[in-house]
């Protein structure tokens, strides 16, 4: 019953970022699954925009923080002021009170500001001077990275990695696409101009019908000897969590109701493992790949149930 609308709402995201097909699917596929969504690559291929067209899309309460290294946790989660009038602290949010909260350049704010975070995408909620104020309701992370060998950019840490459902990269554009934004200025301006898709009420109910999707014991199998395989010392120093397990049984989840069907097959596993695994991992020293490729790798060494 969802199929048209979430194949519109594909086709509007892939009218702003032309030629990305695959990272679209993965970013509504991340949403679908409730997660949140790491997008990692140099400057100027198109994060940002992408990150303004799915808000946009979603027609949800957007916020969005440019990170810098001298931003401080409280101008991110908010403070309590005191107010003589009423002789009482009040506290004033901050602007990760948003359904759609976009973390630009997440890694060039310092650790101590990074770590602000981890308790509103885990827990969704924020604690200050003992008090724990809800967020609202979805709450969606979109963070924005620059690769680490940039100037002024902080490692996340491993906590804070394990905190995101997917991590995608764009990549540059082809020929084609680059063609198509160099005769019209970028596409930076559709991302304002779209049609709102997908209400908060429509979203949840999407979200639901994710769990309802069916996983075969056969499916469950396939799984485990993934994270079995993770664990083995042959591919990574440690390996994935049963936390990670869960992730992945959801995202694959999201990716088969995605696909318009109400079972999750390998096929969906296979598509979004390497997003939605690889950043939570470590090679073994003498591999000589990314944590991508060695997930790309042992993906395809693992036999099928």
């Amino acid at each position: 019953m969802y199929t048209h609308t979430l194949q519109t709402l594909l086709q509007q995201l892939n009218t702003v970022l032309v030629g990305k097909k695959q990272q679209v699917q993965d970013c509504i596929t991340c949403l679908l699954a409730g997660g949140h969504l790491l997008l990692e690559d140099v400057p100027g291929v198109g994060k940002t925009t992408l990150a303004h067209a799915l808000a946009h899309s979603l027609g949800l309460q957007f916020s969005r923080v440019q990170f810098t290294a001298d931003l401080m946790p409280s101008d991110l989660t908010g403070v309590s002021v005191y107010e003589a009038a009423e002789q009482r602290f009040r506290f004033h949010p901050g602007p990760v009170f948003a359904q759609v909260l976009l973390a630009d350049e997440i890694n060039r704010a310092s650790p101590k500001t990074q770590s602000a975070l981890l308790e509103a995408m885990e827990e969704k909620q924020v604690s200050i001077e003992g008090a724990s104020h809800p967020l609202p309701t979805p709450f969606f992370v979109i963070a924005t990275q620059n690769p680490l060998e940039q100037l002024g950019t902080y490692p996340l840490p491993e906590s804070q990695l394990d905190r995101f459902l997917m991590r995608i990269s764009l990549g540059y554009p082809s020929r084609e696409a680059e063609r198509q934004l160099l005769l019209n200025n970028g596409h930076r301006h559709l991302a304002d101009t779209i049609q709102t898709q997908i209400d908060d009420t429509t979203l949840a109910q999407l979200q639901a019908a994710v769990l309802q999707v069916h996983t075969a014991p056969s499916l469950l199998d396939y799984v485990q000897d993934l994270l079995d395989a993770s664990r083995s010392g042959q591919w990574f120093r440690q390996g994935l969590s049963p936390r990670a397990g869960i992730a992945l049984v959801r995202a694959a989840k999201a990716h088969a109701l995605l696909q318009g069907r109400d079972y999750a097959a390998p096929d969906d596993v296979q598509a979004i493992f390497v997003q939605t695994m690889a950043h939570r991992l470590h090679p073994i020293s003498t591999a000589g790949r990314s944590s991508s490729e060695q997930a790309q790798a042992m993906l395809a060494a693992t036999a099928l149930p």
